[in-house]
């Protein structure tokens, strides 16, 4: 049986060029190959028209380019765009181009299904089937820069990491697939307008703060109470406010830079003078800002929006403290592309 080809872009652009030096080529066809592999993201050897056909033949022969392809496109009527990617083993992700007047986001997923358990998310009832390559990851946001330009004629502005999955359960591939989108060799994105989004991994969060990542950090909070957390959130029993705070100390005294809590309320939950009073003084711990996120409902619901009295009241009390609070509505919920709502019914 022959041996299973190995995907080009798991090579480094070292190991590109050793392999060409190794079959009697010159070392510098490995950054020929490695150019149109990322910065112009071809996703066949054949189209690599600065290289002999014998080359490419070779290439052929020694390895694969596991792309995506965009499976489905959705176009929600507020111009929110949702991608069923299919990835080269046939699973299914989903990612979302969010646009408003001065930007477009990509919001894109880095696994298939969910690690965690957060029981308000639809992407967290599919179960984990395995991480994304950084690869698919560099894939989802070449795939909605096109987009970006085709529909809004504008490149793309920001990323997210808020599709599917929990990030930091994947962070490897996440760090090199970010190295990869703000590299001049790949899309020389700036890593400021990266934002990566947790649930909260403790000890990951103080992993990212001494990689000295240069990236934005969102923590999906929700309340600062742990029984009301752990009964929306399972996992919090395993990953306690108490060391979560303790990991966002660390971080901001390491990188100096704001966390931006997402925070949504719903109604007999968190929706009480406690809950608020509770969050104020979770914020109190490093400068942050909060965002109260529109609640976008998965079928059975046991979860409702709180009213806007107690939304108001929120954003009352928090601006009385000197907290930054910012109200986010939902985009793209006439196609279920909104957050929370990622769940692969195709």
């Amino acid at each position: 049986m022959k041996p299973k080809k190995k995907d080009i872009r798991s090579l480094t652009k070292e190991q590109l060029r050793k392999f060409f030096v190794e079959n009697g080529d010159k070392a510098f066809r490995g950054n020929q190959v490695f150019e149109w592999l990322w910065s112009k993201s071809l996703h066949t050897f054949e189209a690599m028209t600065n290289i002999s056909k014998d080359t490419r033949e070779m290439l052929e022969e020694n390895f694969v380019i596991n792309h995506i392809e965009v499976d489905s496109m959705q176009r929600s009527k507020d111009g929110t765009i949702k991608n069923g990617i299919r990835l080269h083993d046939g699973f299914i992700v989903e990612s979302v181009l969010i646009p408003t007047e001065k930007r477009t986001t990509a919001c894109v997923s880095s696994q298939v299904g969910c690690s965690l358990d957060c029981r308000f998310c639809a992407t967290s009832r599919l179960k984990r089937m395995r991480n994304l390559n950084p690869d698919e990851i560099y894939d989802q946001v070449v795939a909605i820069d096109k987009q970006s330009k085709l529909y809004h004629n504008r490149k793309l502005s920001n990323i997210v990491f808020m599709g599917m999955g929990e990030p930091l359960m994947n962070y490897n591939n996440v760090i090199k697939s970010i190295d990869k989108i703000t590299s001049p060799e790949g899309l020389g994105m700036s890593s400021k307008r990266i934002t990566v989004s947790t649930s909260g991994v403790p000890k990951i969060i103080k992993k990212m703060a001494d990689d000295e990542v240069k990236f934005n950090l969102a923590v999906s909070l929700h309340s600062a109470i742990d029984s009301v957390r752990t009964s929306i959130m399972p996992f919090n029993e395993t990953f306690p406010l108490k060391d979560l705070g303790d990991s966002l100390v660390y971080w901001f005294e390491k990188t100096q830079r704001v966390v931006t809590y997402e925070y949504i309320v719903w109604d007999g939950i968190n929706d009480k003078k406690e809950d608020i009073k509770a969050l104020i003084n979770f914020c109190k711990l490093i400068p942050c800002k909060v965002n109260l996120i529109e609640y976008n409902p998965i079928d059975d619901g046991e979860f409702q929006q709180a009213n806007s009295r107690v939304i108001d009241n929120y954003i009352s009390n928090l601006e009385m403290h000197d907290i930054v609070v910012n109200v986010r509505r939902s985009r793209g919920k006439d196609i279920d592309a909104a957050c929370g709502q990622l769940a692969n019914k195709s």
